[in-house]
């Protein structure tokens, strides 16, 4: 274990652009491979909840290689930009965490893409679109402050908003204090990956499922090439959004794989089991969450923390 923590340093701490690069190639490489197998799991699994044989595996891949070779509508000429523009927003954000740079500018980009993505849902004149945009655009202001008070907690323990610095503080022999001290705000942050996994009760702008009241929401109007880069972008932020849980466990990277693989699996099981939110259900419910873990496990950190 001490081996693998002083692997990760060396990794992680070394400065040197080409170790930079191998990174940044690292998740721009094995992030959509990651992210599709996840993806395939997940039909896997749900299906055989719900008594099915289910697709294999890899079908996530094989929908997004066919949805390339697909012909395309531009309903405005607007959308497909403000889709590549989601895209490079979620590889940006995802790149600047793996090579260690500042996770509130991280936290300010991926809201960024978030933004790109709500913009190609309103550019289109789709009642459908228009739903699914409007509720993509709640569900940002429910989850958005749980990421600042996470970025502030990770702050007030590790002593730097730099993911290096942060990992390094996590690998160290108090690293177990990242979860010790910021237990309430990890347990926030789990709360709303449901939301930005797209899981049901909080699947309410966009829906992996067949099961979208509102058709697919705010992808309605999208297809071909466009609908793949939509899902291949998702790919990439569901590595990135497991990235920051495994920083909390850095001090055990063993557990931190396994809880990682367990709470994908646990968001499976709930976006099976339960009935979707109305959007006014959710806000309160996420808010109120967000105040009860972020803001408390903050009031305790002021007074618990040595004054500088």
């Amino acid at each position: 274990m001490n081996q693998l923590k002083e692997l990760l340093l060396v990794i992680f701490q070394n400065e040197n652009n080409l170790c930079i690069f191998l990174r940044l190639a690292g998740y721009l490489i094995f992030a959509p491979i990651v992210g599709g197998l996840l993806a395939g799991i997940d039909r896997k699994i749900s299906a055989w909840m719900q008594g099915r044989v289910g697709p294999p595996i890899l079908q996530p891949f094989y929908d997004v290689f066919k949805l390339f070779k697909k012909e395309y509508i531009v309903v405005n000429p607007f959308q497909n930009l403000y889709i590549i523009l989601f895209f490079i927003s979620v590889c940006l954000s995802g790149s600047l965490f793996f090579v260690g740079a500042n996770f509130l500018l991280i936290v300010f980009v991926l809201t960024l893409a978030g933004v790109f993505f709500t913009l190609a849902g309103f550019s289109i004149n789709s009642p459908y679109s228009h739903i699914g945009a409007e509720r993509e655009l709640i569900q940002m202001m429910a989850y958005d402050p749980m990421l600042i008070i996470l970025a502030v907690g990770l702050y007030l323990v590790a002593g730097s908003f730099d993911v290096n610095e942060i990992l390094a503080y996590g690998l160290s022999d108090n690293g177990y204090k990242l979860l010790l001290l910021l237990p309430a705000i990890f347990i926030g942050y789990i709360f709303i990956l449901t939301i930005k996994f797209r899981k049901s009760p909080f699947d309410i702008s966009v829906s992996h499922h067949a099961h979208q009241e509102i058709v697919r929401g705010l992808t309605t109007e999208f297809s071909g090439k466009y609908l793949a880069v939509i899902e291949i972008t998702h790919w990439y932020e569901n590595v990135l959004l497991l990235g920051i849980v495994y920083l909390f466990l850095s001090f055990n990277p063993v557990l931190a794989i396994v809880i990682c693989v367990s709470l994908w699996l646990i968001e499976i099981f709930i976006d099976n089991v339960y009935a979707r939110f109305k959007w006014q259900l959710m806000f309160k419910t996420t808010w109120l969450v967000t105040a009860i873990t972020g803001i408390t496990n903050i009031v305790i950190l002021y007074y618990i923390l040595p004054k500088k």
